[in-house]
């Protein structure tokens, strides 16, 4: 078996394959296994982890699930990483080396001043803010000042990237390089507090954060001295964050030179340095223009020393054996390349690029389209459509098109506008989609584990962002299979920032598409993020608003997941829902009705603990004996939540109405009372006064004296409704509350005796013949009555019975 010179048969290579072309690509090397044997159910990766007290359960397919941790269960304190770990910890953070052969290390030229006070300042336990122009060459700056402040601090150096990241997430990005805890995710709390013990000197690459959020970051960790490297359009500090500010400028003429030659590798003529001095005139000196004007000079020198390196083909670019030969190039001594013009100097990315192979330009239009995010050479192939594609990234590296960004490249400063005036963009939608589809594959694969998943979310995200809002068809459907593929990922690989952003696009992707289902999982998901970062009211928004599609979808296993942590929000925030309230979304507008006996407020509200119907019982309705507080004082009305209540309290007021009247009646007729009576009614209010030798009753409630009165010593003549409806029972001592004028209610008859104690109701003797009363007012009228005689010897009373009734009969008989 030759591996150069391979059988047709051997390799997939064979007449018999599938499709039949002979032309027939051979597959990607991301392709795993997907080419062995029969197609297989893809396995749904579900992944445990803990946020703080709370188990996350990340499910692909219902969604999400959180709980509260059981006793027992919980995560392991976090481990501090030995400096051995936090090496490989660094190493793996670190970008790919680019394929193909090592691009010569440049030296840091004009740099020592600034490298050492960086250094001093950082040994003192000082923050520093490094501000220089893109292009400046802070990123190898803050590489030297690392390397010389290795041993400074007890947890060494940490490097950070603030490309796109908050001041959380750089919390987080700390506490993951220091601490060892795998799948475990500190709450604000617990973070605080671990942070707070770390020693060491941080750098941030690209920072974007700046003002409270800043100033908290560095309030979070006062053991920690930060160099902070940001661009002059970057947001500013705020006064409390005591930071050193270091200026960051272009290279002199003569190191801008140097510069130049240790790109090329050889010395400069003296046209290309006039050339180069006006290049520094026009750069500023910035150190990646001359690195990209050194790629210039080496491809000058490519192309006088071999003319062929650059014809159609390209130089990487293999000669198909049926094309037609290249026409004979010009001798080497004939061939005058010109240098290139200020202009190309300046702005060397198209020119550049024109050199390069074709496979390291469509890498170019992919960097495009995703906003300057460079994808992994190992996606290169399947993105491109060759397997040799990897090679293309050391072609872009090694021409100062690329810088590092944290574990990736992005395209140099001014490339992107560069490339996109150049005509670059103009596939970007396609070359989006494209993107698109291959990481929702790639991001759904069981193979990939969620930490590579994590370390390309800004290829995935910027993918996302390009196509959602976007205008070609299938852009938005595409961008939420891509979202719901990598946010599991994102989740399990604890890129939460990354998480959030893809729940976002996903969800606005899923409106736009018009996908119901899939615009409900992801306001599951955000809920779900939102109840894990401590944020309860957002939480109880997003998990609502999910259960209510769910709940329109007919999906009952989406909705019980969202139920559950519905539930828990409230329990972790206090509000409870009160007995008897319905879901959201079914509720019924209560109906107001005004009728007669109505309060003037309507009806009430239903009760808090509803009663069920199959037990309630008659209701009863009877009159409270009042005392003289409560006369004085507006009636209270009936309250109930049903309409046969109402009803019955309506007639119940019908019958306490006529049973007043009927009493009003009765008593009425008996006339006046004797002035030496001394009946104490439980209406009246006893009190002993020395310059007054009788009890004095209560005034009236409106301030008038009763109705009926003729002199201050007797007692009026039209009482006031009785207290009680039942008669006292004939020779037995019972409480009864009696009229001011001394007979008992329903009754013609006296009473007998007097009061042994002021303020105390009378026993009364109850005759058994009926009685009849004669009605004298249309309506009994509330009145008290007053103590008459002072003198405390008994006083007789009356006890002939009065006349026959002329209109009514008494409301009882003789038994």
């Amino acid at each position: 078996m030759d591996p150069t010179h391979r059988a047709s048969d051997e390799y997939g290579q064979g007449h018999d394959r599938s499709g039949g072309e002979p032309g027939h690509r051979r597959p990607s090397r991301e392709s795993g296994g997907a080419d062995f044997g029969p197609g297989t159910p893809q396995q749904v990766r579900v992944v445990q982890l803990t946020a703080g007290d709370l188990l996350l359960t990340v499910n692909p397919v219902d969604g999400s699930e959180v709980e509260a941790c059981p006793p027992g269960s919980g995560p392991d304190a976090p481990v501090r990483r030995t400096r051995a770990e936090r090496a490989d910890h660094e190493r793996a953070g670190a970008p790919p080396v680019p394929a193909g052969p090592p691009a010569p290390q440049l030296p840091l030229l004009e740099r020592q001043e600034e490298r050492e006070r960086l250094v001093g300042l950082l040994a003192r336990g000082r923050s520093v803010r490094l501000t220089g122009q893109a292009g400046s060459g802070r990123t190898a700056l803050l590489d030297a000042v690392a390397a010389d402040c290795a041993d400074l601090a007890p947890d060494g150096v940490v490097r950070l990237n603030g490309r796109g990241r908050t001041g959380a997430d750089l919390l987080h990005a700390l506490f993951d390089t220091v601490y060892k805890a795998p799948s475990h995710r500190p709450d604000r709390d617990e973070l605080l507090a671990l942070v707070r013990g770390i020693g060491a000197v941080v750098t941030v690459d690209d920072l974007e954060i700046g003002g409270a959020a800043l100033d908290e970051l560095l309030a979070a960790t006062p053991e920690c001295a930060f160099l902070l490297a940001a661009t002059p359009d970057a947001t500013t500090p705020g006064v409390d964050a005591h930071l050193e500010e270091v200026l960051l400028a272009g290279l002199g003429r003569g190191a801008s030179l140097a510069l130049l030659e240790k790109v090329v590798e050889r010395s400069l003529t003296e046209e290309e340095r006039n050339w180069a001095g006006d290049l520094w005139f026009e750069s500023e000196g910035l150190p990646l223009r001359f690195v990209q004007a050194g790629s210039l000079l080496v491809q000058r020198d490519r192309l006088r020393a071999g003319p062929e390196a650059f014809d159609e083909y390209d130089y990487f670019e293999p000669r198909a054996d049926d094309a037609a030969s290249a026409p004979a190039p010009p001798a080497a001594e004939a061939l005058d390349v010109p240098l290139p013009s200020l202009g190309e100097g300046a702005a060397p990315a198209v020119l550049l690029a024109s050199r390069l192979s074709e496979t390291a330009r469509a890498t170019l239009r992919f960097a495009v389209a995703l906003g300057g995010e460079v994808p992994h050479q190992a996606h290169l192939p399947a993105l491109v459509g060759d397997t040799h594609a990897d090679a293309a990234l050391g072609e872009l590296a090694g021409c100062g098109l690329l810088s590092p960004a944290g574990p990736r490249y992005r395209l140099a400063a001014g490339v992107l506008a560069q490339l996109a005036a150049a005509g670059y963009e103009d596939d970007a939608a396609a070359q989006a989609r494209t993107a698109a589809q291959h990481y929702a594959w790639w991001a759904s694969h069981p193979s990939v584990t969620p930490e590579r998943a994590v370390a390309e979310a800004d290829a995935i995200v910027a993918s996302l962002t390009r196509l959602v809002p976007g205008d070609e068809a299938g852009a938005a459907s595409a961008a939420v299979l891509l979202a719901r593929s990598a946010s599991p990922a994102f989740a399990a690989g604890l890129g939460w920032g990354a998480w959030e952003r893809a729940l976002r696009i996903g969800q606005e992707a899923a409106r736009i598409a018009g996908e119901v289902a899939e615009e409900a999982y992801f306001h599951h998901e955000l809920g779900v993020l939102a109840l894990c970062t401590g944020n309860p009211d957002r939480a109880r928004t997003e998990l609502e608003t999910s259960i209510g599609m769910r709940g329109a979808l007919a999906d009952k296993s989406g909705a019980v997941a969202g139920r559950r942590a519905l539930a828990l929000v409230a329990d972790r925030s206090g509000d409870f829902a009160p007995i008897g309230r319905t879901a959201s979304g079914d509720e019924v507008p209560m109906v107001r009705q005004d009728v007669p006996g109505t309060p003037p407020g309507g009806f009430p509200a239903a009760p808090v603990f509803p009663r069920q119907p199959a037990e309630e019982k008659p209701t009863v309705v009877s009159s409270l004996p009042a005392g003289p507080a409560a006369r004085k004082g507006p009636g209270r009305a009936v309250l109930g939540g049903a309409r046969r209540n109402l009803a019955a309290a309506g007639a119940g007021a019908v019958l306490i109405a006529v049973l007043g009247t009927v009493v009003t009646l009765g008593v009425t007729s008996g006339g006046g009372d004797e002035p030496g009576s001394r009946n104490v009614t439980t209406e009246q209010t006893a009190t002993e006064d020395p310059a007054d030798d009788g009890l004095p009753a209560d005034d009236p409630a409106d301030g008038s004296a009763p109705a009926g009165e003729t002199t201050p010593g007797e007692t009026p003549t039209t009482p006031g409704p009785s207290d009680s409806a039942s008669p006292s029972t004939s020779g037995s001592p019972s409480p009864s509350a009696s009229t001011s004028d001394g007979t008992s209610p329903g009754t013609g008859d006296p009473t007998d005796g007097g009061s042994s104690s002021p303020g105390k109701p009378t026993p009364t003797k109850t005759s058994p013949r009926p009685t009849e009363t004669d009605s004298e007012s249309p309506d009994p009228t509330p009145s008290e009555s007053e103590s008459e005689s002072p003198d405390p010897s008994p006083t007789p009373t009356d006890d002939t019975p009065p006349p026959p009734p002329q209109g009514s009969s008494s409301a009882s008989g003789p038994r």
